[in-house]
């Protein structure tokens, strides 16, 4: 199960160009900052996404060291990872909320069943994936629709940001949007990596400071929303919650249409686990690629015991790769520390109520920089696979795609299923490309000069 790590050397230091592979360790006491390390990495994910999507964070962080440690044990501990909560999942998650009546309690328990059966279904895919080989992926998903997917995926929350967060406090959005623009640009290594987290704080602090000397934020109506005047930060339950004990659990509640809007991040979940996968081998110098199978059925698992208690969707993180390659040390151990570290954090509801106190403004100011970026990571996919899009087949599904999830436009089914935004659009890239490629034919080839360049193919 991956226990029983080896001492590199003298657990102490690493000479230029040695790595800390994943069956070995340093000292203990130095394992514990690295695990603690990974944990603060990936608190923007960790807490920004259950935020947006309405779920309880402490209940996140918690059951993000659980199934980072469940993760470990199904990949035998060759596979170092730490699960955040996935961003893939928001655009399906609000629209959830849409249809069935917003934030309340018993629309938590619809997203969250929702949730648990898209994680069923990813844990079939890894079995799938393991039993047939990850080519069988590939086919389904060619890097023209895994780029569209992800691409909607982000652009298809843009009328979130517009609707929802940036009317609450249109100035405090705008100041944190800015905060964060410079942290992420301005400073490198770590802090560039957290800099989402610090531009939510700062923002936090900066609302606190407004409601003391300003007041409240002034009443916005610009005819279609209606929005009243009020304070930007609420302590209320922070004050009512107890600095220990157990966060808010919730069992799940399952509706079929729910359901059908969040199984399109399945396609960027699986991309994930994939890239993450072969990150980990190609820094390692070791071949993992036999692990890809159960890294995606693990990841499937570790979202059905999360969200089988209220918690949110789970997935790898660029930041596990941007600290390991920063630090050279890819022990299993200090994830399993990370774990426990998680774990301990989500015993803190007051540290939970102070989280989910966040102002919506500085939700805003965030969300519209994490959105735009997972939208041009399926530009990135793209670019880096030199997609043909002088080719129809690849340029009119996805565009089509892409507009539907932008809209985002509603798809009346019967009675009150409907399909809209990412869910309309990912069908339709995904089922309009394989039709069109039915009847076109296999792609045709790349002129020579456009193969010496990419340029014309990538743009």
């Amino acid at each position: 199960m991956g226990f029983g790590w080896t001492r590199h050397g003298d657990g102490k230091h690493l000479a230029p160009g040695e790595v800390v592979r994943p069956d070995e360790r340093l000292t203990w006491p130095r394992m514990v900052g690295f695990g603690a390390q990974h944990v603060v990495a990936m608190f923007g994910a960790t807490f920004v996404f259950p935020l947006v999507m309405g779920l309880d964070p402490n209940v996140a962080i918690m059951m993000s060291g659980v199934a980072t440690i469940l993760f470990l044990l199904m990949v035998k501990g060759r596979v170092p990872s730490y699960l955040g909560t996935s961003a893939s999942f928001v655009g399906g998650v609000l629209a959830i909320r849409a249809i069935f009546g917003g934030d309340t309690a018993g629309v938590d328990a619809i997203v969250t069943g929702a949730i648990l059966v898209a994680g069923l279904v990813l844990a079939l895919a890894g079995l799938a994936v393991h039993l047939l080989g990850v080519q069988i992926i590939h086919r389904i998903f060619p890097p023209v629709v895994t780029g569209a997917v992800v691409m909607l995926i982000g652009f298809g929350l843009a009328y979130v940001v517009a609707d929802v967060y940036w009317p609450q406090d249109q100035w405090m959005a705008l100041v944190t949007m800015l905060i964060t623009f410079v942290v992420v640009v301005a400073f490198k290594g770590f802090v560039g990596r957290v800099g989402i987290l610090i531009g939510l704080v700062v923002g936090y602090v900066l609302s606190w400071g407004a409601d003391r000397i300003f007041g409240q934020v002034p009443a916005y109506d610009d005819g279609t929303l209606n929005i009243p005047a009020h304070f930007r930060v609420d302590f209320a339950k922070v004050g009512d919650a107890p600095w220990v004990g157990l966060p808010d659990f919730h069992l799940p509640d399952f509706r079929a249409s729910a359901v059908l809007l969040v199984l399109p991040a399945l396609i960027a979940l699986i991309a994930e686990n994939i890239g993450h996968v072969k990150a980990v081998g190609e820094m390692t110098g070791t071949d993992v690629d036999p692990y890809v199978g159960r890294a995606i059925a693990a990841d499937g698992v570790a979202t059905v015991v999360t969200s089988a208690v209220g918690g949110s969707p789970t997935t790898t993180y660029a930041e596990n790769i941007g600290v390991m390659a920063a630090t050279k040390v890819y022990s299993t151990a200090a994830y399993y520390i990370a774990g426990v570290i998680a774990i301990l954090f989500g015993l803190s509801p007051k540290f939970g109520a102070l989280v989910s106190a966040t102002p919506s403004g500085v939700l805003g100011g965030v969300t519209v920089i994490l959105y735009g970026m997972i939208g041009l990571l399926g530009a990135k996919i793209w670019i880096e696979n030199r997609v043909d899009f002088a080719d129809p087949v690849n340029m009119v599904p996805i565009g089509a795609g892409v507009i539907l999830a932008i809209g985002p436009v509603k798809h009346l089914i019967s009675g009150d299923f409907r399909l809209e935004g990412i869910a309309l659009g990912t069908i339709v890239v995904v089922g309009g490309y394989h039709l069109l490629r039915a009847i076109a034919g296999p792609p045709r080839p790349l002129p020579a000069a456009r193969e010496a360049t990419g340029e014309e193919a990538a743009g």
